[in-house]
């Protein structure tokens, strides 16, 4: 189920004896590293708490159509944009027929009126309701709008009749929802980014550090997380805002960013190492501002680890990307940090260059595969250039 990374699935629980079975739906949809919002009606509230479905899905439960302040940003209209799929599971013959009927008596009804996403419900209900003619009537309808049924399963059911009723199995209802969406290219993966600068302090008030933006490894993280991938981005001291789906580890030295990476690569699929890290640092951070009382000062830097390095030499290192700012002999330059640091791609751009440096919106790349391959990729938006580098990494890792 990675097809699921990323995704956001908006579950819907009526109030059948099935509801409890919502709560192991949800915790699938979790562990497949989707996001997971949960609407209940006030009947599923009498089978299931909702604190047990916040717990589940990590995020308070709607159940109002009329709370003040939810209705405040016309929450109902939120919930419907920000769902990729709806999930009813279980619906009773009662929902059926408040859906049947186009009805917004309900946050659960109004939310699947004014959505686009793709619907899928899994009907619970006594057999003779199940066979009875106004219910498959209304399933009926449901379907020629667009809606998809799945089950209801045989079997013997809480009031002791057997035959068609049961809801289908948890399990079943996950893998139908994967199936809605199309594979992606780092699907389930695990991506860890490093971006921005570091800094580097000399004293309380003043650092090394460099010019760079993040905006390049803020873009890939972006486009790892569209791609499916599960992904984290370091950032040194930056000035953005997160990508959607992207966990965020903020740091401020090259100490901190080696730290945050270790601390994460042994679940790591790929590293992608686009952040300008300081090369040095100064042996020691004076405790207080270094007073200006002579011409000259002299300060004592020390080499600091280097982090894709680390990582490469790793008997189970992830596939490696690294970068390569450079300012003249661009190419000669890349290869040869590929080869020393045993990078499985280096990414290599001309800093020098003032349309695609540092702190711009634009970049022009060239690729260099440890296979010996290239390829250049002209002058494009970062968020763009962001896409076709994720693309290329995977193809190169499946």
């Amino acid at each position: 189920m990675k097809q699921l990374t990323n995704k956001n699935i908006l579950v819907g629980v009526s109030g059948g004896i099935a509801a409890y079975k919502s709560a192991e739906l949800i915790r699938l949809f979790k562990k497949a590293g989707a996001n997971v919002q949960v609407i209940m009606t006030a009947a599923a509230m009498e089978f299931i708490t909702p604190l047990t479905l916040q717990a589940l899905s990590g995020n308070p439960v709607h159940h109002s159509l009329l709370d003040p302040e939810a209705e405040a940003a016309m929450g109902h209209i939120e919930l419907a944009r920000w769902a990729d799929c709806i999930v009813i599971a279980p619906a009773t013959a009662d929902l059926l027929s408040q859906l049947s009927l186009g009805s917004a008596g309900t946050l659960l009804s109004t939310v699947v009126l004014a959505s686009s996403a793709p619907i899928i419900i899994a009907p619970a209900m006594n057999q003779a309701m199940w066979r009875d003619p106004a219910t498959q009537h209304n399933c009926q309808q449901l379907r020629s709008r667009g809606m998809q049924l799945i089950g209801p399963n045989q079997g013997e059911q809480a009031c002791g009749d057997t035959g068609p009723g049961r809801m289908l199995e948890a399990e079943e209802i996950a893998t139908s929802v994967a199936a809605q969406f199309q594979s992606r290219s780092l699907d389930g993966l695990r991506v860890v980014i490093t971006a921005g600068p570091t800094r580097e302090a000399l004293d309380p008030v003043r650092y090394i550090s460099n010019h760079s933006s993040g905006k390049m490894g803020f873009s890939i993280a972006a486009a790892a997380a569209e791609a499916g991938a599960i992904t984290t981005v370091i950032a040194g001291p930056v000035h953005l805002s997160t990508p959607d789906s992207v966990h965020r580890i903020d740091v401020t030295s090259a100490s901190e960013m080696c730290a945050a990476t270790l601390s994460l690569i042994d679940d790591c699929d790929i590293f992608i190492a686009t952040a300008a890290v300081a090369d040095y640092r100064p042996v020691s951070s004076a405790e207080q501002k270094i007073k200006k009382t002579t011409d000259t000062l002299n300060i004592t830097l020390i080499k600091n680890v280097d982090i894709v390095s680390t990582v490469a030499a790793r008997d189970d290192s992830p596939f490696t990307v690294g970068f390569a700012a450079e300012t003249q002999d661009v190419e000669r330059y890349a290869r040869d940090k590929m080869q020393r640091k045993k990078l499985d791609m280096i990414i290599a751009n001309d800093v020098a260059n003032s349309d695609i440096g540092f702190n711009s919106n634009d970049n022009a790349v060239t690729i260099f595969s440890k296979c010996g391959d290239s390829e250049a990729i002209a002058q494009t938006s970062k968020q763009q250039l962001g896409r076709l580098l994720i693309a290329k990494i995977a193809t190169k890792v499946h």
